[in-house]
């Protein structure tokens, strides 16, 4: 990167460039640039694009162009300027959403209940490899020693790659996204970034430019970004995406009763939960390292074994919020959201 940075200061002659970013079928990210005039754009305003959706699993070979359709802007952290990153939905060549666009029935059912003002938080786990898949900082032969000093750790032998994580925080809190906080996790290359609260679809939107944008970043590190909620065998809490949820309604004055009715909604539609809540969820959900059976739902204050838990400050308090501790770290923001304000 510092040989580019010479060239990141030359005049771009009353251009910017746009990034657009989408979802593949696989739940990554993929990009792609193009040259604008330099303007304030809104969504609205920039032009739709379209790529070869037989090259990401989205589209067959004989019908191949998928269109990329813009539906959020953020400040670009790396090339700066006036160059913008472009979040955008992908639909097929009929006018309908691709099948993997999970937004646009998330963002109908967001603007259906708005009326009830609802928050979002995430809380998205981790693990960062090396070019053999092997976390960083493990020993080659073996493994290190169990977990215990890595949570939220400080020093040497207790956390790794450091430098990614203040480079992504930065640069999201530079692309405008809510990012409230980071810390490094119970297992050794493995750290979690959380961002919220947000409103609505908005949640879904920051989330999976937060991803884009540690991915990007780690790749100028040479270092590769699991968010497989098992990336390796062993005894080791499993990483999660974390949901935390209220209601207008929640966060008043008697807000427990809401928050209680809610949750046991939740109970009646568990599996309907699981089924949209990641891959290899059942390797994560064993009812052990702070996890709740993948079969079973449950609920307590307090208590991180559970499918849901109320913070005790808000049990206390007798409204609030409540956190949804079934997602793995590989979800779809707007699969898990979605659902949640469905039920």
């Amino acid at each position: 990167m510092a040989q580019l940075q010479k060239y990141f200061s030359l005049d771009q002659k009353g251009t910017i460039i746009a990034e657009y970013i989408w979802i593949d079928s696989e739940g990554g990210t993929r990009s792609k640039s193009r040259t604008l005039p330099e303007k304030d754009y809104k969504p609205e305003d920039l032009p739709m694009w379209n790529f070869d959706g037989s090259s990401t699993g989205q589209a067959p070979g004989d019908n191949s162009d998928v269109y990329l359709k813009p539906v959020a802007i953020f400040p670009d952290p790396i090339r700066l300027g006036k160059n913008i990153l472009v979040l955008a939905e992908c639909w097929d060549s009929d006018g309908t959403p691709n099948k993997y666009n999970y937004r646009h029935e998330t963002a109908k059912l967001m603007e259906a209940h708005a009326a009830h003002e609802p928050w979002f938080g995430l809380e998205q786990e981790y693990t960062m490899l090396d070019m053999n898949d092997r976390p960083y900082g493990w020993p080659q032969n073996g493994f290190p020693a169990p977990q215990g000093p890595y949570y939220c750790g400080v020093g040497a032998g207790k956390v790794v790659q450091r430098d990614i994580v203040e480079a992504h925080y930065r640069a999201c809190l530079y692309a405008g996204i809510k990012i409230s906080g980071t810390n490094a996790e119970v297992m050794p290359a493995q750290w979690e970034f959380q961002v919220g609260p947000c409103v609505g679809i908005e949640m879904g939107d920051q989330l999976w430019m937060a991803r884009f944008l540690l991915h990007r970043i780690a790749e100028d590190f040479g270092v590769k970004v699991s968010v497989h909620p098992k990336p390796i065998p062993g005894d080791w809490n499993g990483a999660g995406l974390h949901s935390n949820f209220s209601t207008k309604e929640m966060r008043e004055e008697g807000g427990m009763k809401h928050i209680e009715a809610a949750i046991a909604k939740l109970g009646t539609r568990h599996k309907e939960h699981i089924a949209v809540y990641g891959e290899d969820n059942e390797k994560r959900l064993t009812g052990r390292h702070e996890t709740g059976a993948i079969d079973q739902f449950s609920y307590g204050v307090a208590n991180r074994g559970a499918s849901i838990r109320i913070p005790r400050e808000c049990a206390a308090k007798g409204y609030g919020y409540f956190e949804d501790r079934r997602p793995a770290s590989n979800a779809d923001p707007y699969q898990i959201t979605g659902i949640i304000m469905e039920t």
